[in-house]
């Protein structure tokens, strides 16, 4: 029975479906990488390009290491397996200082993996040419490499069997009655590989010292230290260097694991589960694009209506309907004076036709791009540039309400991100914003006609008494007036005219007042509604970018632990 039957049963890894896993799990740091720490994603892009290029590499060959302390006797077992000298054995620290490999089958399809795996050429051995066999020919696609001693004196040695550790199919923990519970080997190495049970085999080397039942012990022993570590499923094996007859398990395990061509992807499976383990805590619940409330967006609204003056600009356009509704409706005689008076509106250069007007109305609007003058508006003060800050934060702190932590500060710097140009950006839509009075009422112009025909009315009468006086002075005849009851005609125009004028005009004030507030909420309405869409653009939109790739990056991940 292979390992993976002894650990599994006849579950196998599916080749294409671990595919689809890696490519999740690539898609899902593509999406987190610009928003999350490095440093919590570099095991998972290690392993991404290390499971790309093993399995691009020789899927007939099974790269076996054999992993343990000094003394452990792992080299002995290297060439007791091989059947060959070909390890260096020794008794003095260090003893390998670098991974030997024996390949069972030929080398020249094996090349490419060593070269992956880092076995220098002259470290390289075949069992080609002793394949006659049967016992070795099972063993045909076997790739033993023997380990430098990971806890040898010299750190390079250290680091290469580190590496090394990390591109093996299996592992092969060869441990010796002495030290099997070594706790650097425990808790630096068996526990860091729970997740690699179904690849992981511990042998107890050096067994023939012990007597049967010593061994047994040793054994349930070392079992219990494996529970511990997490890989109370990995096969524990007797063997000797020394004693052929020892090695009958260990080599039967390998043939099964040669045979089965499952070690590489049982290897790949285990790094995507506790690689992808560490990385749940970084994935939540569900969040949407809209997670930014209307509540969270109107505050915003309001901050920066108060930042840009809309204010300001609401009562503008008020004086400035009253303005020119008193140029369009007041009495004619005295409407010249209000040209000498400026427009509130042109003050604050605000003109009456908005850019977006004279534009191409099929051109998408962009506050970004379009170039409009800048109005007159008085610039922000501390207290309101504090009023958009916290509310900028409101708009992040809201979004990264239901997210993890690690989330809250890729939020909080896409709310900020085009702060910059935010004040840029409310300026320009304060002046592309159409404030509706750039069209005069009708009820103007008939207001302005009644008070010209009055105007004409008393005129006309004026000039009727002044020519009767003209005629009276001259001594001509007098003209015989008309008379509306007991008063001429000529003083019933010339009266009536200004008194209707004068009544006209006053009658008018409430309706030009009330059109003025009625315009001031219609300028405000609108500014606010320019104001919301900048705060949505330059606030709110970086935000929910951030939302949608958290989205996308929860759905990766949940394909990668599938």
């Amino acid at each position: 029975m292979s390992l993976v039957e002894k650990v599994r049963g006849n579950e196998r890894v599916d080749a294409d479906r671990l595919v689809v896993r890696i490519e999740a799990l690539s898609r899902f740091l593509r999406l987190v990488d610009p928003y999350l720490p490095d440093n919590e994603l570099v095991a998972a892009h290690t392993l991404v390009e290390r499971a790309g290029h093993r399995l691009s590499l020789s899927r007939e060959h099974t790269v076996v290491a054999l992993a343990g302390s000094t003394g452990s006797g792992k080299s002995s077992l290297f060439n007791a397996l091989a059947r060959l000298k070909l390890s260096p054995v020794g008794v003095r620290r260090p003893t390998t200082g670098v991974a030997h490999a024996c390949v069972w089958g030929p080398l020249e399809p094996a090349t490419k993996l060593l070269d992956w795996v880092g076995v220098l050429p002259r470290h390289r051995f075949i069992r080609e040419s002793a394949l006659d066999g049967e016992d070795e020919a099972a063993l045909r696609g076997l790739v033993l490499l023997d380990l430098p001693d990971f806890d040898s004196v010299e750190r390079g040695h250290r680091l290469e069997v580190d590496r090394l550790l990390g591109l093996v199919d299996l592992i092969v923990w060869v441990v010796d009655p002495q030290k099997y519970g070594d706790r650097i080997l425990h808790q630096a190495y068996l526990s860091q590989f729970r997740s690699h049970a179904a690849v992981t085999v511990v042998v107890l080397n050096q067994a023939d010292r012990l007597s049967t039942q010593d061994t047994d012990l040793v054994l349930s022993d070392l079992k219990r230290l494996l529970t511990d570590d997490g890989l109370g499923e990995a096969p524990v094996l007797a063997t000797s260097a020394k004693q052929p007859g020892m090695l009958a398990d260990l080599r039967g395990s390998l043939e099964s694991t040669v045979a089965e061509r499952q070690a590489a992807l049982q290897r790949v499976a285990g790094d995507l589960e506790t690689v992808s383990t560490p990385l749940t805590s970084m994935i939540g619940p569900p969040a949407a694009e809209d997670e930014v409330d209307r509540a969270t967006v109107r505050q915003l609204t309001d901050a920066l209506s108060l930042s840009a003056g809309v204010g300001a600009v609401a009562d503008a356009t008020a004086a400035a309907y009253r303005h020119r509704a008193s140029a369009a409706t007041g009495w004619p005689l005295t409407r010249g004076l209000s040209r000498f008076r400026p427009d509130p509106l042109r003050r604050l250069h605000l003109t009456e036709t908005p850019a977006s007007d004279k534009a191409d109305d099929e051109q998408p609007r962009s506050y970004s791009t379009e170039l409009v003058p800048r109005t007159s508006l008085p610039e922000a003060d501390a207290a309101q540039k504090s009023a958009v800050s916290l509310a900028v934060r409101a708009v992040s702190s809201r979004a990264a309400a239901p997210l993890p932590d690690v989330w809250e500060p890729a939020l909080t710097t896409a709310a900020r991100s085009r702060a910059a140009d935010l004040s840029d950006a409310l300026d320009r839509a304060i002046g592309t914003t159409d404030l509706g009075v750039a069209r005069s009422p009708l009820w103007w112009r008939a207001v302005g006609a009644l008070h010209w025909l009055f105007l004409a009315a008393a005129v006309f009468g004026l000039g009727w008494l002044i020519f009767g006086y003209v005629l009276r002075i001259l001594g001509l005849p007098e003209l015989d007036d008309p008379a509306v009851g007991i008063v001429p005609l000529p003083t019933v125009l010339l009266v009536g005219g200004l008194l209707l004028g004068v009544l006209l005009w006053l009658l008018m004030r409430p309706a030009v007042e009330w059109g003025a507030r009625r315009a001031r909420r219609r300028a405000e309405q609108r500014l606010r509604t320019s104001v919301s869409e900048v705060g949505r653009e330059y606030v709110v939109a970086p935000v929910r970018e951030v939302l949608n790739a958290y989205a996308q990056a929860r759905e990766a991940l949940t394909a990668v632990r599938s």
